[in-house]
């Protein structure tokens, strides 16, 4: 609450200036380090006068900085000592390096106000080093591993291509690409497709795919290679989706600056669970020999035909 005059000093206990005593005289100013000094009031101060305390209201008054006593001093009185106690009842701002272990109740910190949300970087935490209590920002410690989500797109409805926009940024050089659940509702390719800050398709990939494959029936396999140069795409792999909603397809792709103004290179690995009793897994290189900054990364089947589902999620990764 607010104070009519002079707000209390709390547990600001002060020792004042010698006085010297000037014969025939009552009132002195009261000083501490040459600065003056106004008690809260007179029952909060000890007074010695030749070796006897005073008591306050009757053997001395004060006013602001001033003392003054019930009757003139003499050549020879002594102010022995002024003590100036503060507010009693109030232990004010403890002194410094005056507060340890035992003084601190063990509930301090009692979670009564939670924090709603992730903290803000310039958030704060205190930490022990070595012994000595130190602040630090939220941002210095923050977890969220090596990659952060960036975008993150799922089925919604029947759709021929999606676009998931501006997930290249200058934020990151390396992103991980990650799709999974994916079915096309007809026997058709996946193709993707980096666009540029216009939304057109840049073109030049030369892509190369290793494709094995196991027989789930008897265990036979083989394997192929396929390449394609000079394209505006490339391809998830060199097989086609199984035109329903059981046979999924899921990949792990890496994109090494997209972004940046340099060749954009792609590695990684696919697969798909075929319905002619085939597991097919494929391996994935890329490059595009452009220097056109990619934005966006487009999806869509080759001939036109509809997903029937998808969840793709983009990381970039964070430099040390």
């Amino acid at each position: 609450m607010a104070y009519i005059g002079k707000q209390p000093v709390v547990g600001n206990f002060q020792v004042c200036d010698a006085i010297s005593v000037v014969n025939g005289q009552a009132a002195y100013t009261m000083q501490v380090s040459s600065a003056n000094v106004e008690p809260e009031n007179a029952n909060h101060m000890l007074v010695s006068l030749n070796g006897i305390l005073q008591k306050p209201g009757s053997s001395f008054t004060i006013s602001g900085a001033t003392i003054t006593f019930a009757s003139n001093l003499a050549t020879g009185d002594v102010i022995d000592f002024i003590i100036l106690l503060g507010d009693t009842l109030n232990v004010g701002t403890p002194s410094d390096d005056s507060v340890g272990a035992a003084q601190i109740k063990n509930d301090l910190i009692s979670g009564t106000t939670a924090l709603a949300s992730e903290p803000a970087d310039t958030d704060e935490f205190l930490v022990s080093d070595a012994g000595t209590l130190k602040r630090i920002d939220y941002s210095l410690i923050k977890g969220g591993g090596t990659y952060e989500v960036v975008a993150a797109v799922d089925y919604s409805s029947a759709v021929s291509n999606f676009t998931i926009t501006d997930c290249f940024t200058s934020t990151y050089q390396v992103y991980k690409v990650i799709g999974h659940n994916i079915s096309g509702a007809s026997n058709e390719k996946l193709f993707v497709q980096c666009l540029d800050s216009g939304g057109s398709a840049i073109s030049g990939w030369d892509h190369v795919h290793s494709l094995s494959y196991v027989n789930e029936s008897t265990g036979g396999g083989g394997d192929t290679y396929t390449s394609n140069a000079n394209e505006s795409y490339f391809k998830f792999m060199n097989y086609e989706f199984s035109g329903n909603t059981t046979n999924l397809a899921a990949f792990d792709w890496t994109f090494y600056q997209p972004y940046e103004s340099q060749y954009t290179f792609v590695s990684g690995r696919s697969i798909i669970d075929a319905d002619n009793g085939h597991t097919y897994g494929g391996g994935l290189s890329a490059v595009l020999p452009s220097t056109t900054s990619a934005r966006s990364l487009k999806f869509y089947l080759e001939s036109g035909g509809n997903f029937s589902g998808y969840k793709i999620t983009v990381l970039g990764m964070k430099r040390a």
